[in-house]
Protein backbone atom coordinates (compact mmCIF):
# COMPACT_ATOMS: atom_id res chain seq x y z
CA UNK A 1 0.00 0.00 0.00
CA UNK A 2 1.22 3.53 -0.85
CA UNK A 3 1.98 5.47 2.27
CA UNK A 4 2.61 2.01 4.16
CA UNK A 5 -0.88 2.60 5.47
CA UNK A 6 -2.41 -0.86 6.65
CA UNK A 7 -5.86 -1.61 6.83
CA UNK A 8 -6.68 -2.33 10.90
CA UNK A 9 -9.29 -4.52 11.75
CA UNK A 10 -10.71 -3.37 15.21
CA UNK A 11 -13.08 -6.25 15.80
CA UNK A 12 -16.41 -7.33 14.73
CA UNK A 13 -19.74 -6.91 15.60
CA UNK A 14 -23.16 -8.70 15.75
CA UNK A 15 -26.61 -7.08 15.88
CA UNK A 16 -28.12 -7.97 18.75
CA UNK A 17 -32.03 -7.10 20.26
CA UNK A 18 -32.26 -3.52 21.77
CA UNK A 19 -32.62 -3.12 25.02
CA UNK A 20 -35.18 -0.19 24.55
CA UNK A 21 -37.24 -1.54 22.40
CA UNK A 22 -37.43 -5.35 24.62
CA UNK A 23 -38.62 -2.90 27.25
CA UNK A 24 -41.38 -1.23 24.78
CA UNK A 25 -42.15 -4.73 23.78
CA UNK A 26 -42.76 -5.91 27.48
CA UNK A 27 -40.34 -8.36 26.95
CA UNK A 28 -41.08 -11.07 29.81
CA UNK A 29 -37.59 -12.96 29.68
CA UNK A 30 -33.83 -11.48 29.80
CA UNK A 31 -32.52 -12.65 26.66
CA UNK A 32 -29.43 -14.79 27.38
CA UNK A 33 -27.05 -12.87 25.76
CA UNK A 34 -27.42 -10.21 28.77
CA UNK A 35 -27.01 -12.50 31.50
CA UNK A 36 -23.64 -12.77 33.54
CA UNK A 37 -23.42 -16.30 34.45
CA UNK A 38 -19.92 -15.07 35.75
CA UNK A 39 -21.77 -13.47 38.56
CA UNK A 40 -24.21 -14.12 41.23
CA UNK A 41 -27.23 -11.91 40.34
CA UNK A 42 -28.76 -11.96 44.11
CA UNK A 43 -25.53 -9.91 44.68
CA UNK A 44 -26.98 -6.83 43.04
CA UNK A 45 -30.58 -7.44 43.79
CA UNK A 46 -29.49 -7.70 47.51
CA UNK A 47 -27.12 -4.68 47.07
CA UNK A 48 -29.86 -2.65 45.92
CA UNK A 49 -32.48 -3.54 48.26
CA UNK A 50 -29.93 -2.65 51.49
CA UNK A 51 -29.51 0.69 49.85
CA UNK A 52 -33.28 1.27 50.17
CA UNK A 53 -33.02 0.06 53.64
CA UNK A 54 -29.21 1.41 54.65
CA UNK A 55 -27.59 4.24 53.66
CA UNK A 56 -24.28 2.33 53.99
CA UNK A 57 -21.37 3.04 51.89
CA UNK A 58 -20.13 -0.42 51.49
CA UNK A 59 -22.85 -1.10 48.60
CA UNK A 60 -21.87 -1.51 45.36
CA UNK A 61 -21.02 1.28 43.19
CA UNK A 62 -20.01 2.44 39.45
CA UNK A 63 -16.16 2.99 39.78
CA UNK A 64 -15.40 6.70 39.84
CA UNK A 65 -11.58 7.06 38.17
CA UNK A 66 -9.71 10.46 39.03
CA UNK A 67 -7.72 11.26 35.51
CA UNK A 68 -5.32 13.62 37.44
CA UNK A 69 -4.67 10.51 39.40
CA UNK A 70 -3.96 8.61 36.44
CA UNK A 71 -1.73 11.39 34.59
CA UNK A 72 0.57 11.66 37.43
CA UNK A 73 0.43 7.38 37.19
CA UNK A 74 -0.44 7.31 40.93
CA UNK A 75 -0.25 3.36 41.91
CA UNK A 76 -3.71 3.72 43.57
CA UNK A 77 -5.95 4.79 40.77
CA UNK A 78 -4.06 2.94 38.37
CA UNK A 79 -5.20 -0.50 40.01
CA UNK A 80 -8.75 0.83 40.62
CA UNK A 81 -9.05 1.70 36.57
CA UNK A 82 -7.45 -1.96 36.08
CA UNK A 83 -9.86 -3.33 38.56
CA UNK A 84 -12.84 -1.54 36.88
CA UNK A 85 -12.05 -2.35 33.36
CA UNK A 86 -11.66 -6.41 34.40
CA UNK A 87 -14.96 -6.24 36.65
CA UNK A 88 -17.74 -3.55 35.59
CA UNK A 89 -16.76 -2.81 32.47
CA UNK A 90 -17.34 0.55 32.52
CA UNK A 91 -16.44 3.04 35.18
CA UNK A 92 -17.14 7.25 35.79
CA UNK A 93 -14.32 9.67 35.08
CA UNK A 94 -14.08 12.72 37.29
CA UNK A 95 -10.87 15.69 36.84
CA UNK A 96 -11.55 14.61 32.84
CA UNK A 97 -11.87 18.97 32.35
CA UNK A 98 -14.50 19.23 30.30
CA UNK A 99 -17.45 21.81 30.84
CA UNK A 100 -20.24 20.84 32.14
CA UNK A 101 -22.07 22.78 29.76
CA UNK A 102 -20.81 20.35 27.19
CA UNK A 103 -21.53 17.22 28.69
CA UNK A 104 -25.53 18.66 29.58
CA UNK A 105 -25.19 18.86 26.12
CA UNK A 106 -23.85 15.43 25.14
CA UNK A 107 -26.51 14.22 27.26
CA UNK A 108 -29.66 15.53 26.00
CA UNK A 109 -28.66 14.97 22.40
CA UNK A 110 -27.95 11.25 23.80
CA UNK A 111 -31.43 11.25 24.99
CA UNK A 112 -32.76 12.71 21.72
CA UNK A 113 -30.77 9.65 19.71
CA UNK A 114 -31.98 7.28 21.83
CA UNK A 115 -35.80 8.71 21.68
CA UNK A 116 -35.83 8.59 17.91
CA UNK A 117 -37.60 5.55 16.17
CA UNK A 118 -35.82 2.66 15.40
CA UNK A 119 -36.39 2.84 11.04
CA UNK A 120 -34.01 6.07 12.33
CA UNK A 121 -31.94 4.43 14.75
CA UNK A 122 -30.64 1.72 12.38
CA UNK A 123 -29.23 4.05 10.03
CA UNK A 124 -26.40 4.32 12.24
CA UNK A 125 -25.70 0.62 13.34
CA UNK A 126 -22.77 -1.40 13.17
CA UNK A 127 -21.74 -3.25 10.43
CA UNK A 128 -20.99 -7.02 11.18
CA UNK A 129 -17.31 -6.29 10.59
CA UNK A 130 -17.07 -2.71 12.11
CA UNK A 131 -17.56 -1.58 15.94
CA UNK A 132 -18.19 1.67 15.12
CA UNK A 133 -21.94 3.12 15.27
CA UNK A 134 -24.83 2.36 17.31
CA UNK A 135 -24.81 -1.18 19.00
CA UNK A 136 -23.05 -3.28 20.82
CA UNK A 137 -19.34 -5.18 20.11
CA UNK A 138 -19.90 -8.58 21.38
CA UNK A 139 -17.19 -10.45 19.27
CA UNK A 140 -13.99 -9.70 18.53
CA UNK A 141 -11.67 -11.33 16.01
Amino acid sequence: MEGGEKNVILGKSILVPSVQELVKNCATEIPERYVRFDQDPSIILASADEEDENSNDDKLQVPIINLENLITEDEVELKKLHSACQEWGFFQLVNHGVSSSLLDKFKVETQEFFNLPMDEKKKYWQSPTDVEGFGQSFCCI
